[in-house]
């Protein structure tokens, strides 16, 4: 896709109307009507969909095309990479971004940053969070499988919801729009962990039409579309738990305030992952004395 057709896509998307198309999608990928089953064999062929590794591999085994859609897999079919300090992918898609950030601001793609702050929606009482640290982006494309899993085990202390447009978060979108992920919709889940502090942040996008979290339910489309803050006793989730679900397309990012993460070498923007690959590590120094509580 050329610079200049990527940038008339991204004004174009300026004056979409996000939120009433995804509303749209939501109805129809509810229905259960006779249409789903060739609508899913279409997508299946479109999109080059791997059936054998889903849990129900015929289309006439899916009550509508969101249940299709969000499909569950058969067991083992993602193996969880071992170790308790390793770091795992919370999702099947490519890497857009795998690196550092500081002074509160993240790469979204070349030449375009973003504020950590706002990405967090000002969640910014945990340590360093929204100042430092290594982060993760993984882009989900519509062959993936769209469940997000936990990259380690923690403690759930808080859930924000942030309002927000539902622009595309396809890579050309990194590319041209700007402030892309604090713009778009999202749901915010903060943990603690033998690391420290960790975010993990599924991004809405146009057509996501439902952001369902494993200990919430859905949280969008949300009813009240104004910033939610939500704290938590202290639910524990393990590594490769099931997180969330993203109902049609978007983007997971994963945020660690420690400065003992360390990435794998090797790992490249545009990189196919799979969820429970292993992403990086961290060496726990013995002063630090962390305990997840």
């Amino acid at each position: 896709m050329n610079t200049v057709w990527k940038h008339c896509k991204g004004w174009l998307f300026r004056l979409f109307p996000h939120h009433l198309v995804s509303r749209i999608t939501f109805w129809i990928t509810r229905l259960q009507t006779p249409l789903k089953n060739p609508a899913i064999r279409l997508f299946i062929r479109a999109f080059d969909v791997d059936m054998q590794e889903a849990r129900y591999a015929e289309p006439e085994d899916y009550a509508s095309f969101d249940d299709f859609f969000t499909r569950p897999l058969v067991p083992g079919a993602r193996p969880i990479a071992p170790g308790a300090h390793v770091i795992v992918s919370p999702a099947d898609g490519r890497i857009s971004q795998i690196s550092d950030y500081a002074s509160h601001r993240a790469v979204q793609a070349k030449g375009r940053w973003f504020s950590m702050r706002q990405l967090l929606g000002g969640a910014c009482e945990y340590g360093r969070l929204c100042e430092r640290g290594k982060f993760a982006t993984v882009y989900l494309s519509p062959r993936n499988y769209h469940r997000v899993h936990m990259p380690m085990d923690g403690v759930l202390k808080e859930m924000v919801y942030v309002p927000g447009r539902l622009f595309s978060v396809a890579p050309y979108a990194a590319e041209v729009v700007e402030n892309l992920y604090t713009r778009n919709e999202r749901v915010v889940s903060i943990f603690e962990t033998e690391l420290g502090w960790m975010a993990v942040v599924m991004v809405g996008a146009v057509n996501v039409a439902a952001i369902e979290l494993a200990w919430e339910g859905m949280v969008t489309p949300a009813k009240d579309r104004t910033l939610q803050r939500k704290k938590y006793p202290g639910l524990k989730l393990n590594k490769g738990d099931e997180l969330g679900i993203f109902h049609m397309g978007s983007t997971a990012i994963i945020a660690f305030e420690s400065p003992e993460v360390k990435w794998d070498p090797g790992l490249r923007e545009q990189q196919p992952v799979e969820m429970g690959q292993r992403l990086g590590s961290a060496v726990i120094s013995p002063a630090r004395n962390f305990e997840v509580s």
